[in-house]
């Protein structure tokens, strides 16, 4: 049995239990008479604008600074320990996280886009997130699919990526793509045939180029999520990208996400930034600003 299939087991047996349990200590619940208590989303932009010290200094002041960090501050303290809000709300954000983590991008949104879909060596999401060499990886099939589907050396290669956050994929890549393909056109540059790639890492980005032989390589990836930013994608960018370059030669504009660089911003900005590649040749530190 697959770790995905027992963890849905025994899922499946509490919530059994729990319904047994519930329906014996409160007949309300069963016949439709219980009261239904709205609780408020402790991850929404209001709750987290409210401040929990009982008389702050300069409120003014501290509102200003709430409303321009995502870090927990002006949560106050009960004792040496933290409020019960502040605790929930810190609770909900791990929830939020591992879901990011966890989920698959949805398809209607790549159908949507118009974006086929190739997958990394990686067979589940379990193996993706503890085989990190897998994911920077395709099988021949793969690369033959991205060979047959995509147009051959392109100026530009763009294409998307869940990496650790599906979320953040959901979330930017409907205004970001446009954005760049748009910003690129006013340049005067064609781009090839953006796809979707699953369970992939950032490295996989190379051997894409080396498949299609792409002068400029561009892989929209979801971040690792935080407790304040669950949907923070990045645009990892390489000039004639190969298989185990070093580090410094990939361009990385990260923090894209509603509360960071807005995509449509960051897209009209990366498309400057690889008309650029094209003109000096060069990406990472070799890429003069």
């Amino acid at each position: 049995m697959s770790d995905q299939a027992m963890v849905a087991e025994i899922v499946a047996e509490v919530l059994r239990r729990m319904e047994g349990s519930n329906s014996t200590a409160n007949p309300e619940v069963e016949s439709g008479k219980a009261e239904v208590v709205n609780l408020p989303d402790l991850t929404s932009s209001e709750q987290r604008s409210r401040s929990l010290l009982a008389d702050p200094v300069d409120p003014e002041a501290l509102a200003r600074m709430m409303g321009k960090t995502a870090a927990r501050i002006g949560i106050g303290r009960a004792g040496p320990r933290l409020k019960t809000k502040t605790l929930l709300t810190l609770r909900a954000d791990h929830a939020v996280a591992s879901d990011a983590v966890h989920a698959e991008v949805n398809p209607d949104l790549l159908e949507r886009l118009g974006l086929f879909t190739v997958q990394t060596r990686c067979s589940c999401r379990n193996q993706h997130l503890t085989r990190p060499d897998l994911g920077r990886q395709f099988g021949e099939e793969a690369l033959a699919e991205i060979k047959k589907r995509c147009n051959p050396r392109p100026k530009v290669q763009v294409y998307a990526c869940d990496g650790l956050s599906s979320r953040a994929v959901e979330d930017n890549l409907e205004n970001i793509l446009p954005a760049i393909s748009h910003g690129l056109s006013r340049h005067g540059v064609e781009i090839g045939t953006p796809f979707f790639v699953k369970y992939g890492r950032v490295p996989a980005m190379e051997a894409i180029s080396e498949a299609l032989d792409a002068e400029v390589t561009c892989v929209l990836i979801g971040e690792r999520p935080g407790l304040a930013i669950a949907g923070s994608m990045s645009a990892y960018i390489a000039y004639r990208a190969t298989v185990g370059m070093v580090e410094s030669r990939r361009t990385v504009i990260s923090n894209i996400h509603s509360r960071g660089t807005p995509a449509v911003e960051a897209g009209a900005y990366i498309a400057d930034l690889i008309h650029k590649m094209l003109t000096e040749k060069a990406s990472g530190l070799d890429l003069k600003l």
